[in-house]
């Protein structure tokens, strides 16, 4: 896949077909999007193209807004790469490019500077300043400016339509299942492993602290089943997300026991992939109740259907 960085800079000519988002999640509305990208590109001889903004928008229009997304960049490259997009277009959502009207965006960059022939943009895409571009205007430029637009209706889930937005709330619900449907693929994080408290080898359940990217969701705060990777091997495990509150803690830490390991794995960058929730965090008594229930949990995790 060509990513380019610098859109200003970018002077190829190759006709494309394409579309335009964050593509936060690249779940099954943007696979099916990109799905008609690729079909079209193939039948009408143009390359395959997607237009992105790093970082989001909104924290350009609302800089508080402490914004945590689905993908880091690189996993957005790496699932935009896997669905078969040709070219990945990365702008940065500066003030220039924020003032443009939604006529001068088709104009200056999707005919002149990108050579779209093909547009394929989502049930309620708008762009512009001002939301001033949408469907409606596209159609009105489409013949002018020699190019053809469709617009893809919504994937649905359970009477839902599939958006960024709902899957980030499952998330923030512990609805790991309901995301991973709606993804497509099993949602994951990765991060470095880090030093801790090293309370859990005290009590035979020593876990990997992984630092994970600041811009990245997490899901709430629980247990939950999750298959780990180490150095291309997949083992199970327990993850805790949380505050450790029997033993006091106060920082959020995001911690994995691993089945069946033993080894030092500080410094190494490992992910997890999350397949079930097993129950919210909670305060303990004492160790001793904290130990049954790390108990049940690994007996659940061994017993779960990988």
């Amino acid at each position: 896949m060509n990513i380019v960085r610098n859109l200003y800079e970018y002077q190829e000519k190759t006709p494309l077909a394409l579309s335009i988002g964050m593509f936060d999640g690249v779940h099954r509305g943007h696979q099916t999007i990109i799905k008609q990208l690729n079909s079209i590109g193939h039948e009408k001889g143009l390359q395959s193209a997607i237009l992105t903004f790093w970082p989001h928008p909104r924290t350009v229009f609302n800089p508080k807004d402490d914004l945590k997304l689905l993908n880091t960049i690189d996993e957005k490259i790496y699932l935009l790469e896997k669905n078969g997009v040709e070219h990945l277009f990365l702008k940065e959502f500066d003030e220039a490019f924020r003032n443009l009207s939604g006529a001068e965006f088709v104009k200056q960059i999707l005919v002149e500077k990108l050579n779209v022939k093909h547009l394929i943009i989502g049930h309620d895409h708008t762009f512009g300043k001002n939301k001033s571009g949408d469907f409606n205007l596209l159609k009105e430029m489409s013949a002018e400016c020699g190019f053809e637009v469709q617009q893809v209706q919504a994937v649905n889930y359970h009477a839902k339509n599939i958006s960024s937005t709902q899957i980030r709330n499952a998330l923030a619900a512990g609805n790991v299942t309901e995301a991973n449907d709606m993804l497509g693929y099993v949602f994951s994080v990765s991060g470095t492993v880090v030093n801790g408290r090293k309370i859990g080898r005290t009590i035979g359940y020593p876990t990997a602290n992984i630092e994970t990217d600041p811009l990245k969701l997490l899901p709430k705060k629980g247990a939950y089943i999750v298959e780990v990777f180490v150095k291309n091997q997949k083992y199970k495990g327990m993850l805790s997300i949380g505050t450790n509150p029997t033993v006091n803690g106060t920082s959020l830490s995001t911690e994995v026991y691993i089945l069946d390991f033993n080894e030092d794995i500080y410094g190494e960058e490992i992910s997890v992939n999350f397949r079930s929730f097993l129950h919210d965090e909670i305060k303990f008594e004492s160790l001793e109740k904290l130990i049954e229930r790390l108990d049940e949990d690994k007996r659940l995790t061994s017993e779960f259907p990988f």
